[in-house]
């Protein structure tokens, strides 16, 4: 099943059940992935479609941080049930110690030595993960590899 149909069925299910909070993210990230479709002219390969709930992941954490800053808890909570919903659509995330591994595998494929070859690493780590780990915890593990 296809990212858009499984979008589609989901989005048919919360009408259903009268989950407003599922339904308008899942209509925010069709928009969004649509939006990305015309931007692009062409229908999305997965690795786009990817890219763009990323990117929507991403908003609703940094969401979740002003928040959390400014005392909402009521918009924490549901910007929460928002990500949640986001997550569903996510390749399953690596573990720990399976980002770990990756790192020294990228490492020696690269021959990095020290920590000048942090940005060679990275590149050539982030399409292996794309998705599957947050950017900043792969960054971390790299430095700490690396010293």
């Amino acid at each position: 099943m296809s990212l858009s149909d499984k979008i589609m069925a989901d989005m048919k299910t919360a009408m259903k059940n009268h989950d407003k909070t599922a339904l308008n993210t899942i209509r925010m990230i069709k928009s969004a992935l649509m939006n990305e479709k015309i931007k692009l002219g062409h229908d999305l390969t997965p690795d786009e479609e990817l890219t763009v709930l990323n990117r929507e992941k991403k908003q609703r954490e940094e969401s979740i941080e002003e928040f959390a800053k400014a005392k909402r808890d009521d918009l924490v909570e549901e910007t929460k049930k928002e990500l949640a919903v986001v997550e569903k659509y996510m390749p399953k995330q690596m573990s720990k110690d399976e980002l770990e591994a990756a790192v020294k595998e990228t490492i020696d494929e690269v021959g990095a030595k020290g920590k000048s070859d942090f940005g060679k690493v990275m590149k050539a780590l982030m399409p292996k993960i794309k998705g599957r780990a947050d950017g900043k915890v792969a960054s971390q593990a790299v430095r700490d590899q690396l010293s």
